[in-house]
């Protein structure tokens, strides 16, 4: 029988090779798991930055929908860094958003000359009580095609806790809810822009239909 020493030489070494694959195949490290999106990514990678992950204190609130954790995630990420936020965010939301007549309203120069110097603030805390204060309003204001802070119901006066209150008509998403109160066009007091950056410390957010804007939203702060 011939015996052919390169032929067997390269054979072993494929079967060499094979195992080492094999073998590796097992101790190889599972993959990481793909970093969380934050919902400002849009605007700037940066925004990814495993810091910001603390912003998002709604997580874990089970009372609550995706669109309204959300809404509390942003916000944080605004007062967290405002700089930041009006530089990306701000700055680039007239044309992603396709509202490019704001750039030329005083409301949102106003806001984007406030976020550019204004200091950090603490993140804001999801609360039940605030939620179910929220939920009730919104509720109660969409059915009754309501626009406003006044209780309409015995049931929703009830329920009433908030120091602080944001209502929305009109916008659906997350980031049009947080940009149109921080814009606060038509409100020369600003109100809903300075509920939404300063003193509170816990809020809940509910979004429901409502029959004359199909959607509203309304935020209930407290201390």
């Amino acid at each position: 029988m011939s015996y052919n020493r390169s032929t067997t030489s390269y054979n072993m070494k494929l079967v060499i090779a094979s195992l080492l694959i094999t073998f590796a195949s097992f101790i190889a490290p599972k993959p990481e798991k793909s970093a969380v999106k934050s919902p400002l990514a849009g605007y700037s990678s940066v925004w990814n930055d495993p810091k910001y992950l603390k912003c998002n204190t709604a997580a874990k609130a089970g009372y609550m929908s995706a669109d309204e954790k959300e809404i509390i995630y942003i916000l944080n990420l605004a007062r967290m860094n405002p700089s930041l936020f009006a530089g990306t965010v701000i700055k680039k939301y007239p044309e992603k958003s396709r509202k490019g007549y704001l750039i030329n309203s005083n409301y949102y120069k106003s806001l984007l000359d406030t976020m550019r110097k204004m200091k950090p603030v603490k993140s804001l805390l999801p609360d039940s009580l605030c939620y179910v204060s929220a939920f009730c309003h919104a509720v109660s204001s969409g059915t009754a095609a309501y626009t406003g802070h006044n209780r309409q119901t015995d049931d929703c006066r009830e329920k009433w806790y908030f120091n602080g209150e944001c209502c929305d008509y009109g916008n659906e998403k997350p980031l049009d809810i947080v940009m149109s109160l921080l814009i606060d066009d038509g409100v020369p007091s600003l109100g809903h822009r300075q509920i939404c950056l300063y003193a509170y410390k816990r809020v809940g957010v509910s979004i429901q239909p409502h029959k004359s804007y199909r959607h509203n939203t309304v935020l209930d702060f407290h201390y």
